[in-house]
């Protein structure tokens, strides 16, 4: 079986509307390697967009999705309900920052857990409208895409967006967005375009994550708490992305020691399997009504059996502390090259979840040509990359924080060799 066949055969049975980044298709997956139906073997820095953080097949996350096979597979929660469901709501609603009483429900994709945190915070508040950021990700469902703040690809095409949502910029210094700047723009919002009253709430990706891995400065979410707190509206933090040991701590809110009212999470919460959460406040989670949240699959067995091992695993295995040693050994092999490559501008992350971004030299602008040319050219010599950013000008780094020493090490000499060959050409 080759690629090229297969790849042929989806351009005829597949909406083109669903992008790829690469055309090899998988055979097989272990923690972080993956082979394509050729045979060929290639390093994972992708992880399925932060999804398995514990690596693909972990032992413990796959002996538990057998061990729940075995007894069944769906009986939907809110009809027949299951203990496993209870029990990772108390997990998560005990690991979340914040000193106060919370509450979970389950759902099946990050989208839909934005959607459900929309809900939310709307029913608590009695508010319509919503304030996000630009660069932010939030999903493809309508109320993910009026959230999200970058229109191509994600908005481009699809018409009239829900209304009572708005837009700031997000402090990114490096492009010249400071955070007074960001706080300044919000008190302009609510000067000319929507009553602070009307608010609802605020959501914000603590590291934006298809925007091009920015962090939140710490300054700006505490003045976003303490917005929320003058105003009444609620602050969401969606670590969709960012959360389960990602960033060296369990959610990247943790390093910020500032409390979000609603939380969101998806990904790697499963280890691979679909499984969502949205976490609060429990006198918010509990405002709407019965049969007001939910859905057929939300909370499905197999990825609350999934998400019990993958937290097990994490605390066994000390992944908070592996990220933050791996995402150092990637930043000082970055720094290492950085005189002889005046095309990086900025490497940075937390812990595990890292980022190098590229500018042209001779035209001072983001270049998303040289960062997709390393993304192919890493592929070639068989490392998979992701590129990122409102430019495309980012690389971002997302291994499963499993990765073997000798993986990382094979890895990071493919990275420096495929910069330095792109940008010496």
């Amino acid at each position: 079986m080759k690629n090229s066949a297969i790849s042929e055969r989806k351009n005829q049975s597949i909406s083109r509307g669903v992008g790829m980044t690469t055309q090899i298709y998988a055979d097989r997956a272990e923690n972080s390697e993956i082979w394509d139906v050729e045979g060929r073997r290639y390093i994972d820095f992708s992880s399925g967009i932060a999804v398995v953080n514990t690596g693909h097949r972990h032992p413990k996350v796959i002996e538990a999705v057998k061990a729940q096979l075995d007894r069944f597979t769906h009986t939907c929660h809110q009809v027949v309900p299951y203990e496993s469901y209870v029990r990772l709501a108390e997990r998560l609603n005990g690991m979340l920052p914040g000193k106060f009483e919370k509450k979970t429900i389950f759902v099946t994709t990050g989208a839909e857990a934005v959607e459900n945190a929309i809900k939310i915070a709307r029913n608590a508040t009695g508010r319509p409208a919503v304030i996000a950021f630009a660069g932010g990700f939030h999903g493809r469902t309508f109320m993910g895409m009026a959230l999200t703040g970058k229109v191509v690809p994600y908005k481009v095409g699809f018409g009239a967006m829900p209304g009572d949502v708005y837009h700031a910029p997000f402090p990114v210094p490096l492009h010249g967005v400071s955070v007074a700047d960001s706080l300044a723009a919000l008190d302009r919002l609510f000067k000319a375009d929507v009553d602070p009253a009307r608010v609802a709430a605020i959501i914000i990706e603590p590291v934006q994550g298809e925007g091009g891995f920015y962090e939140a400065p710490r300054d700006f979410l505490v003045a976003l708490r303490k917005l929320c707190d003058q105003h009444g509206m609620l602050l969401i933090a969606d670590e969709v992305q960012t959360g389960f040991a990602r960033t060296g701590k369990m959610f990247a809110m943790d390093h910020h020691e500032v409390a979000a009212d609603i939380t969101t999470m998806a990904k790697s919460l499963a280890g691979g399997f679909p499984l969502a959460a949205v976490t609060g406040r429990a006198e918010i989670m509990d405002a709407p009504g019965p049969g007001g949240l939910g859905g057929t699959y939300g909370g499905s067995p197999i990825g609350v059996a999934a998400a019990h091992a993958v937290l097990d695993v994490i605390d066994e295995e000390k992944l908070c502390d592996r990220a933050n040693t791996l995402g150092a050994r990637l930043k000082q092999r970055l720094q290492s090259i950085r005189d002889d490559v005046p095309e990086i501008v900025d490497i940075r992350g937390l812990g595990f979840m890292n980022a190098v971004e590229f500018n042209d030299v001779k035209k001072g602008l983001p270049s998303a040509e040289i960062a997709n040319a390393i993304r192919l050219k890493a592929l070639d010599k068989g490392l998979i990359l992701l590129t990122c950013g409102v430019y495309g000008n980012v690389i971002r780094f997302l291994a499963p924080i499993t990765i073997q020493d000798s993986v990382m090490n094979e890895a990071l000499d493919i990275l420096e060799s495929s910069i330095r060959e792109v940008c010496a050409a």
